[in-house]
């Protein structure tokens, strides 16, 4: 009896010990959850907050010599990297095309990226806009005409079967508004009949100054660039306003941008603004960003101020190739 007693006693005792291992066993995995579902809304909310890159790579494109352009903005990164306490890096993009696609990528995060080219980012990557250059106490200028002096060219109408110059497709004076006023001026539908059956010819230079080069060279008759390109052509041309002449503008243009990426912590992107408009009090600053881009100032800017150049590329946008 007393062995049977023992046995009853030791199946009781397991049966116990086990319902008590099986509720902390319930436990441990109930807190399991609970940290796991902690974590996941941590994370959400890290994700929600935007992101903070180790390095903020800053995009240019060439209105120069790229290798100049290099040069000279290394200060200016390195003084936007010491007041955001963070490593800047700029980078020199082939064209405007290269760094709208970078931006997208979110390899570059900030992009000295002109009005056509800030439309085509905002619309494919909902990249945005802070800033705007001021020139001449305007946040608007004029693409031009530019051809040589004897070349006989008087009016737009001249132009036919000539052999025409521009930086590229991405280019909001160099080409979208040139093109959508010729095509609009010579009943031509989309751009690319403009290049074949108007123009004899066309030249893809990569650059304004290149483009004005180019017809002062007698490798183009035309080139479409910003007002006034010959200006920064006079040391190596000293003869340059008198060789080429300005044929025409075309409508007022919103000036280039300043624009960010849309993984960027809004909190760090005031900063980013914020650190940009003191360079305006920074005599320094201000010249590195009159030789890169001819800047005077910078100033606020909205998306709305933009709609000028969204309504003229949507005139044609599918027969650009970018």
């Amino acid at each position: 009896m007393k062995k049977l007693y023992s046995l009853l006693l030791v199946l009781a005792l397991a049966l116990v010990l086990a319902a008590c291992g099986g509720s902390d066993d319930t436990d441990a995995s109930n807190e399991n959850e609970e940290a796991d579902e902690t974590s996941s809304e941590e994370t959400t909310e890290e994700s929600a907050e935007g992101m903070i890159p180790e390095t903020l790579v800053i995009g240019f494109v060439p209105s120069q010599d790229s290798d100049t352009i290099a040069d000279t903005i290394e200060p200016l990164a390195e003084r936007l990297g010491e007041e955001l306490d963070i490593e800047v890096q700029g980078q020199v993009m082939t064209n405007y095309n290269a760094l709208v696609e970078a931006m997208g990528a979110n390899q570059v995060h900030v992009g000295f990226i002109p009005a056509f080219g800030y439309v085509l980012a905002n619309e494919q990557y909902d990249v945005e806009v802070i800033l705007k250059s001021i020139r001449y106490g305007s946040g608007t200028y004029k693409a031009q005409y530019v051809v040589r002096n004897d070349s006989g060219i008087e009016s737009l109408a001249d132009l036919e079967g000539k052999t025409w110059a521009y930086g590229d497709q991405g280019s909001t004076s160099g080409y979208l508004f040139p093109a959508n006023e010729l095509m609009e001026e010579f009943g031509y539908d989309t751009a690319a009949e403009l290049e074949s059956d108007f123009f004899g010819g066309t030249v893809q230079t990569g650059g304004h100054d290149n483009s004005a080069i180019a017809v002062l060279e007698g490798d183009a008759d035309v080139a479409t660039t910003f007002d006034d390109v010959r200006t920064e052509l006079e040391e190596e041309y000293p003869t340059v306003m008198d060789d080429l002449k300005i044929l025409g503008y075309t409508q007022e243009i919103p000036n280039d941008t300043i624009s960010v990426t849309k993984e960027l912590d809004d909190e760090f992107v005031q900063q980013i603004k914020d650190t940009f408009l003191s360079f305006n009090e920074d005599e320094e600053m201000i010249q590195i960003m009159n030789e890169v881009y001819n800047w005077d100032e910078i100033d606020e800017a909205s998306d709305e101020e933009y709609q000028v150049v969204k309504d003229t590329y949507a005139k044609f946008k599918d027969n650009i190739e970018l």
